[in-house]
């Protein structure tokens, strides 16, 4: 193509038009036919530049980026193209040519915001924020009414940890643009770094207000909820997300957590089952499809699930694990024990089969085949806690506590600092009428794990049942619940210190709540019974204890106190 009849015609239209009817001027030659040439350059490079959108349209980004490089020969001076060159560079994943190309339109052009907001954002996408937080910075400066430069600047701050800089430049912004959906979903961000989980929520709602299918900050704000324990809360958000786009992949994946976590085990498995199962995340859905069915009892199907996983990676061991436990469960003990068996000693899972293997044959009515063949795991393995465990768990399942005792007191000294080992140390000691080592191998557990819920909850009832140190036990109970709100048995022992206490309202609170969490606990609905006693309701207390009976018909105690009861009070 020839170009030259297309500059010149530019060039003219760029010449000052003669008057009409007048002579023509020329004062100054030399300067005109400088600024002649100049501008004959400028628009050259011009039209270069826009041969080059023509390759890139075309998808030829190396063939639009030699063009701009020529049309640079034409007019090198231009922050415009050196930007450009910058952003066919980026195409071509070329980043430090882009870098060079943006710090010399900015060498000819201090303040011009494209290249100051390109060339942050392409350190940002490298990972240097420290050094693109400057030229956001003067992005802003140039431009304060622009919203590009606020957000990249605050999430560059969020990346290195500035988290009220950020904070600052979000609230800045909505001042600016107070309706901005992307504002407020980051400064929910900036509010979830910081653990202030209740602030993050709040604008992440905001956001959602502002922008009713913006999935990110729906997901963001259900996680936010579930930080804050409001896991109905956070359902419905998710539920809400789906309902806006039922293929996102990421809330359905989050609600089936957030379902499993709340034990709504069929609710999880509705929505597992409206996945598919191929490839990689198929095979992670067939699993938790396997352990779910295992944990409600569907033996059946939670054989096919894993014996389908099995026969696409024979290798599986874990998967052979739950296979194993499966068949068990479903008192199929051969096969059980064929799967356990053939788990290789080589694989992770390899001391965990063994340990279920024993107990296995513990339920086959062969303890000692159990029992030995964990003597000689851990005549090879000595070093292996879990074994000791395993161990000790036989036994202390045959209520041969002394030996169970025994089993862990020996290695004691190779696991000082082992909490597994210490706390089974002190149920055992517990059971076997010594509660003063008990309390103190307890105490010793919460020196290795103060957050340990079960060390604190056995602490805390232990303490409430011997009548002692109630106001200790009743802060360890406290904290075991704040560790596991959802836990029946320890707000059982929270009511039960209280009913100590003689604080019998709170006593009737908390134990209504761990009969709800765990209706069918017949020593927590006796303790509620005592409770209702306590406080004089004596209607609620008779029932209660009938209630404990039908699931214990045996039990003589109940029995004895439902006729104990009736006597005092008339029968009413």
């Amino acid at each position: 193509m020839n170009i030259a009849p297309v500059m010149l015609a530019l060039s003219l239209l760029l010449v000052p038009a003669c008057s009409h009817g007048g002579p023509t001027r020329n004062p100054d030659i030399t300067g005109a036919s400088d600024r002649m040439v100049a501008t004959k350059k400028a628009s050259r490079g011009l039209y270069i530049y826009s041969l080059s959108r023509l390759r890139t349209l075309e998808g030829d980004p190396e063939g639009a980026l030699m063009l701009l490089r020529e049309a640079l020969t034409e007019d090198p001076r231009s922050p415009f193209l050196h930007r450009k060159v910058a952003e066919a560079s980026l195409k071509l994943n070329k980043p430090q040519e882009a870098i060079d190309a943006c710090e010399t339109a900015l060498g000819f052009d201090p303040d011009y915001r494209p290249a100051h907001m390109l060339l942050g954002m392409i350190l940002a996408a490298m990972g240097i924020d420290k050094e693109a937080i400057p030229h956001f910075t003067r992005s802003l400066e140039l431009a304060p009414d622009k919203e590009d430069a606020y957000i990249n600047l605050a999430v560059s701050h969020l990346k290195v940890y500035e988290y009220e800089e950020a904070v600052t430049v979000l609230k800045k912004l909505l001042k600016v643009a107070p309706d901005s959906p992307v504002g407020y979903y980051y400064l929910g961000k900036a509010y979830d770094r910081m653990k202030l989980n209740r602030d993050a929520s709040a604008y992440y709602r905001k956001a959602v207000e502002l922008k009713p299918d913006f999935e990110q900050a729906m997901i963001d704000l259900g996680l936010s909820l579930e930080e804050e324990g409001l896991f109905d809360e956070a359902g419905k958000i998710y539920r809400e997300a789906l309902a806006v786009n039922p293929s996102n992949l990421t809330v359905t994946q989050h609600l089936i957590q957030l379902y499993i976590r709340q034990e709504q085990l069929e609710e999880a498995l509705e929505l597992l089952q409206t996945l598919p199962v191929q490839g990689t995340e198929g095979r992670e859905v067939r699993r938790k499809m396997g352990l779910i069915y295992l944990e409600l009892e569907r033996y059946d199907e939670a054989i096919r699930e894993f014996t389908t996983l099995l026969s696409q990676d024979p290798q599986a061991d874990s998967i052979r694990l739950y296979l194993a436990t499966a068949y068990a469960e479903k008192k199929e003990f051969e096969r059980a024990i064929g799967e356990f068996s053939s788990i290789p000693k080589t694989s992770p899972v390899y001391f965990d089969a063994l340990g279920q293997l024993a107990f296995l044959y513990k339920e086959k009515g062969e303890p000692e085949k159990g029992i030995s063949l964990l003597k000689e795991a851990i005549a090879a393995h000595p070093d292996k806690p879990e074994l000791h465990l395993y161990l000790s768990g036989i036994y202390e399942s045959l209520e041969r506590n002394l030996e169970a005792l025994k089993v862990l007191t020996d290695v004691d000294a190779a696991f000082p600092s082992n909490p597994a080992i210490q706390f089974r140390i002190a149920v055992l000691f517990d059971k076997t009428g010594d509660r003063n080592s008990s309390i103190a191998r307890l105490k010793k557990v919460l020196v290795l794990t103060p957050d340990d819920p079960q060390a604190l909850n056995y602490l805390g009832y232990t303490y409430a049942e011997m009548g002692i140190h109630l106001n200790e036990a009743l802060g360890y109970l406290k904290k075991a619940v704040s560790l596991r709100p959802d836990d029946g048995y320890i707000r059982d022992s929270l009511g039960w210190v209280y009913f100590k206490m003689k604080r019998y309202d709170e006593a009737v609170a908390n134990l209504e709540k761990a009969v709800e969490l765990s209706e069918d606990d017949v020593t927590i609905l006796e303790h509620l019974a005592e409770a209702y006693a306590a406080r004089k309701d004596y209607r609620r207390a008779l029932s209660t204890l009938q209630r404990a009976l039908k699931l214990d018909p045996d039990n003589r105690s109940i029995a004895e106190k439902i006729r104990k009861l009736k006597s005092e009070t008339g029968g009413k």
